[in-house]
């Protein structure tokens, strides 16, 4: 039995792959069923210590972007996807996968293409509550289609309508369940004030580091804060925070990091009071299932299609409040901050309208499928 997945360009179309391929391995060992060979086809493997971890395959697929702006390189990102989808058709017919899964995104395109041109099963999931143009493209010949939100349904075309099930959006087990025993300590935190963790998305945002540095003397004033920052953006903004932080004297409760292993996103989100994040789908599932109260901030639509409207969905739980970038000001941020940490039946409140946003039984529900398509392919 062999599964092909593809997908990705950010995190929040890679790490549902892994949480899924961490339940096809649960259910295939309580199953006792022949450990299947996993593949991940895209330009990038994103993580490869992860796709190691996991026993996945990885195979370079090379794919373009449309940028929504006039850009020369949607010319040429053409050519990337046919030569792309060409490569996806040879590495397919050898491969000979029972199912392809899809998280959609641009590096999905040539890989489902081929798939089609196969007819080799094919399994989209979508996070956001507006659908990604990669799987409106790839609906019509999906066998299945999972949805996250109940919204994202009737943006699908019609024909396609039967073929969908609202699943949530696949957690990887480390991150199901926030960890506080031992936060303090592993995080060097000080005991005795809140905690604010800020959450840039798996590259960071540099518009959000900008607002947390302005911010910062006054948020170390009240807070630990634990702030990802993104990979690329660690060496500038340690170094503007020494400067800025100079002559603080709470300057050890700021803890920037480049990137957050699970075990320390578990450590983080068990000590955070407050969460301030992006909005990507998987970022809010995650807030979700650690019940805690949130501030999302969400890439403008000019740049995302999705992060506006699924912020949006998740404040009207109540379980959060938004600040598009365009209003975001260090003071307005560290106000909000102040407002719910100040109010404790607010933050419970919040905290407590969370429940039941995702589900967290995700990644096993489409892990069975997926399985299910595959046994029926495979004989």
């Amino acid at each position: 039995m062999r599964i092909v997945f593809t997908g990705g360009g950010s995190g929040g179309h890679f790490y549902p792959i892994i949480a899924i391929t961490e339940a096809i391995r649960d259910l295939v060992r309580e199953e006792h069923l022949i450990d299947p060979e996993l593949y991940y086809l895209a330009p990038m493997p994103f993580d490869e210590q992860a796709l190691f971890e996991n026993g996945i395959g990885f195979i370079k697929i090379r794919a373009g972007k449309v940028r929504r702006y006039t850009s020369l390189r949607n010319l040429t990102d053409v050519f990337a996807t046919l030569s792309g989808t060409l490569h996806a058709v040879s590495t397919l017919f050898r491969l000979y996968p029972d199912v392809v899964v899809s998280k959609g995104g641009y590096a999905s395109v040539p890989t489902v293409l081929a798939a089609r041109l196969l007819r080799i099963p094919i399994v989209i999931h979508e996070s956001d509550a507006k659908p990604g143009r990669a799987n409106l493209l790839a609906a019509p010949f999906a066998k299945k289609i999972a949805i996250s939100f109940e919204s994202a349904a009737k943006l699908f075309p019609p024909k396609v309508q039967s073929r969908i099930a609202r699943t949530g959006i696949p957690i990887r087990k480390a991150l199901l369940h926030a960890e506080a025993e031992g936060a303090v300590q592993f995080l060097q935190l000080e005991t005795g004030v809140p905690t604010v963790f800020i959450i840039g998305g798996s590259l960071g945002s540099a518009r959000i580091n900008e607002a947390i540095l302005s911010a910062l003397p006054d948020l170390v004033a009240f807070s630990n804060v634990i702030h990802q920052t993104g990979p690329a953006h660690i060496e500038s903004v340690e170094s503007l925070a020494k400067v800025i932080l100079v002559k603080s004297e709470h300057a050890n409760r700021y803890h920037p990091f480049g990137y957050l292993t699970e075990v320390a996103m578990q450590r983080a989100a068990g000590a955070a009071s407050i969460i301030v994040s992006r909005a990507g789908a998987t970022s809010i599932s995650e807030i979700s299932l650690w019940h805690k109260p949130a501030i999302l901030i969400p890439i403008p639509e000019s740049v995302s299609h999705d992060q506006k409207t699924n912020a949006y969905a998740f404040a009207r739980t109540g379980a959060a409040t938004v600040i598009e970038e365009e209003n975001l000001t260090p003071h307005l941020l560290v106000s909000e901050i102040h407002r719910i940490l100040l109010s404790p039946d607010i933050a419970r409140k919040m905290a407590a309208a969370s429940a039941g946003f995702t589900d967290p039984d995700a990644a096993r529900i489409l892990a069975r499928e997926v399985l299910g398509i595959a046994l029926s392919h495979e004989s």
